[in-house]
C-alpha cells in the first residue's frame, strides 16, 4: 500500500472527534503565538478543516478557550470535589488523598498550559477569568470547604473558618504549580508523593516543634 492510499484523509474523521482537534490545534497556536496573536484561521489550518468548519463548534475564539478550560482543567477540580465528597465519614483520611491526587495533578505540566493562557489575558477578558474562576476554583474550593466543615463537626479538625482552611490547604499545592511551570522554577528532588505527604504533615502537625 503507498503512503498516498495508507494516509487517511482528515475530512473522513468522524465529526465527534472534531472539537477535540479544534481544541487540540488551539492550545499549540495559543501557546505559540498567545490567546491575542492566535487566529481562527490558523488554528482551522492546523486542525486540518476549514474556518467555517471551526465555527459549526466555537462561535468565538473566547469560547474555544473555555472549551479548552472544560476539558482540561474543570475534570481537576471535579476530582478533587469527588474525592472530597465521598470522604465525609472519614475527612482525615479523604484529605489525604485529595492532597496526595492533587500533588500529582499539579506536577504534570500539561495540566498549567491552560490556566498560564487564562492567567495572560485575565485582565483583558474579565468574563474568561469569571468562568476559569467558576468553573475551576470554586469548584475545588468549595469541596475542600465541605470536607473540612464536616471533619470540624465530627471533631477531627478544630474549628476553623472552612474558607480559610481550604485556601490554606490548596494554596501551597497551587503556588508549587505556578513556581514550576509558570515561572520555571527548579521543581526540586522530591517527589508529587513526597511533597503531599510533607504537605498533610504540615496541616495536620503544624511547623513549630513539638513542646512538652
Amino acid at each position: 500500500m503507498s503512503a498516498r492510499a495508507a494516509e487517511k484523509p482528515k475530512w473522513r474523521r468522524r465529526a465527534e472527534h472534531r472539537p477535540d482537534e479544534i481544541l487540540d490545534a488551539a492550545l499549540a497556536e495559543f501557546e505559540q503565538r498567545g490567546f491575542d496573536a492566535a487566529r481562527v484561521e490558523d488554528i482551522a489550518r492546523r486542525a486540518g478543516i476549514s474556518k467555517a468548519a471551526v465555527y459549526l463548534y466555537f462561535d468565538t475564539k473566547d469560547a474555544i478557550l473555555r472549551g479548552l478550560i472544560e476539558r482540561e482543567v474543570a475534570p481537576v477540580a471535579q476530582r478533587v470535589k469527588a474525592l472530597a465528597e465521598a470522604g465525609a465519614n472519614d475527612p482525615a483520611g479523604a484529605l489525604r488523598l485529595l492532597v496526595a491526587a492533587t500533588m500529582a495533578l499539579i506536577s504534570d505540566k500539561r495540566i498549567f498550559a491552560v490556566p498560564r493562557i487564562v492567567l495572560s489575558v485575565a485582565g483583558r477578558y474579565p468574563d474568561i477569568a469569571v468562568f476559569y474562576r467558576e468553573h475551576v476554583v470554586e469548584e475545588a474550593l468549595g469541596a475542600v470547604k465541605r470536607l473540612y466543615r464536616a471533619g470540624a463537626e465530627r471533631g477531627v479538625f478544630r474549628p476553623c473558618d472552612p474558607e480559610i482552611a481550604a485556601r490554606a490547604i490548596m494554596g501551597p499545592m497551587l503556588i508549587h504549580g505556578f513556581y514550576t511551570h509558570l515561572l520555571l522554577g527548579d521543581p526540586g528532588k522530591a517527589t508529587p508523593e513526597e511533597r503531599a505527604a510533607a504537605h498533610t504533615e504540615f496541616l495536620f502537625n503544624g511547623l513549630l516543634a513539638e513542646r512538652s
